[in-house]
């Protein structure tokens, strides 16, 4: 897929419609106590959209270095479908500190060689887009704000993913959460060689974290009831 060409274009228009309707309808059942109907819906759709496609990438079109569920959205559908399932304050921000920041630094600049119409370009796109709708609408519509105690089981959980990741990339040569170099052309191009980029992506993640929880509380704090 060529970035920022048509089929690139077409998913980040759908991306920002999709950000619009997911606040809106996050505000219309922030006075709901608990999950809603829609919620329990909406986090079963996730794997029943996700998950097909990565078994017909599986099975048809495997590659070690890309088709396991090592990169870090393979997890954060998993939290987001969690999320929106319980509302609990774990997942959720997991959900909102991934989906804001590593997810979107995917759809901003996919590193995808598939194109439409071939199965993991449709697994790349749900994926990504389904992660960020669910961050929206449970932090900035319902306003369910993390706490500073999730930013730090949040960054914790991403640490040992990392490590874990790293390890596997070690032993089978592959480069999930571009760990061991950077992918074609993305935002980690303006950082510094490897293995400083790794450092420096680490520093800016946990400040930008930092920034969202503050932001969270704050705007959960002005639109709270009374």
């Amino acid at each position: 897929m060529t970035q920022y060409g048509t089929t690139h274009l077409v998913p980040l228009a759908v991306f920002a419609v999709g950000l619009v309707g997911a606040v809106l309808l996050g505000r219309r059942h922030a006075s709901y106590d608990g999950p809603t109907r829609f919620s329990r819906a909406w986090a079963l759709l996730i794997p029943l959209v996700t998950v097909p496609f990565q078994l017909v990438d599986l099975f048809t079109n495997f590659d070690i270095g890309v088709t396991l569920p090592l990169h870090l959205c393979d997890l954060a559908w998993v939290a987001a479908t969690w999320a929106l399932w319980t509302h609990r304050p774990y997942p959720v921000a997991l959900t909102y500190f991934w989906g804001l920041t590593l997810t979107v630094q995917g759809i901003i600049t996919p590193s995808l060689h598939e194109d439409f119409p071939q199965p993991r370009y449709f697994a790349f796109w749900a994926l990504h887009l389904l992660i960020v709708w669910s961050a929206l609408y449970l932090v900035v519509g319902l306003r369910r704000a993390p706490r500073w105690r999730d930013y730090r089981a949040a960054v914790v959980t991403t640490l040992v993913w990392a490590v874990t990741a790293y390890a596997f990339n070690l032993v089978a040569d592959t480069n999930y959460g571009y760990l061991v170099r950077k992918p074609g052309t993305s935002i980690l191009d303006l950082l510094g060689p490897w293995p400083w980029y790794v450092a420096e992506e680490i520093g800016i993640v946990v400040t930008v974290w930092a920034l969202l929880t503050v932001g969270a509380q704050r705007l959960a704090r002005r639109t709270a009831p009374g």
